[in-house]
């Protein structure tokens, strides 16, 4: 389980993140204070990645960025700081991404996902839904033992439906994960792959349809 750093003052939002985090499987570890987690990180840096603020109490997040990277920990801020300088002076830093205030969870998700995968640190065990198993590194799917064929898309889209599972995702938000934001088509694309997944591994009572509003992957943890 990847141990996600979560450096945000305010305690609501990070204890949302927090929460968020715990529902898409990572492990977070809050902090609210930056001189405190200055301290703490002399003594522990073994983090898989870290969200964090800018305007923080004791040290604040363009100092703290500095003693992540000594450390390997890739960093993404999330900041209500939404200006062109304080962008440019955080990414060109070394920061790996910047998000500002008020963002989307899930974009957030898949936004560590890419820098996960850029630093190797991605999830790559096998992934086991009833009788299908998964191999997401070879993307590689089969069914009773037997290899399934799916579509790079259909691929892309179950490994979606995994990653946020028991959580509903809209039509337009697997979309914008498996084409990009720019995507111009019909949304009702993801209907047809949605339908061969089902189809091809008799996932009918695995992804269920929210009515009027896209899908939810159900999987007993």
């Amino acid at each position: 389980m990847k141990k996600i750093l979560v450096i945000e003052d305010e305690i609501a939002i990070n204890d949302l993140i927090c929460m968020n985090l715990e529902i898409a499987g990572y492990q977070p570890v809050p902090f609210l204070d930056g001189g405190e987690f200055s301290r703490h990180l002399a003594e522990k840096a073994d983090y898989d990645l870290a969200l964090l603020d800018i305007m923080l109490p004791g040290k604040d997040g363009f100092a703290l960025l500095k003693e992540l990277k000594a450390h390997g920990i890739p960093v993404i801020y999330l900041t209500a700081k939404g200006d062109l300088p304080s962008k440019i002076k955080g990414l060109k830093s070394g920061a790996e991404d910047y998000i500002v205030k008020p963002f989307e969870m899930l974009e957030l998700l898949v936004r560590m996902d890419n820098v996960l995968k850029r630093y190797g640190k991605e999830d790559t065990e096998e992934i086991r839904i009833k009788d299908v198993v998964i191999d997401e590194k070879k993307r590689v799917v089969e069914k009773g033992g037997k290899e399934i064929s799916l579509q790079p898309m259909e691929f892309d889209c179950l490994m979606a439906f995994w990653k946020y599972r028991n959580r509903v995702i809209t039509r337009d938000q697997i979309l914008n994960m498996l084409w990009g934001v720019d995507f111009d088509g019909e949304s009702r694309t993801v209907d047809v792959h949605v339908a061969n997944i089902r189809k091809k591994l008799d996932f009918f009572d695995v992804i269920i349809t929210v009515p009027r509003v896209g899908y939810r992957m159900e999987v007993l943890e």
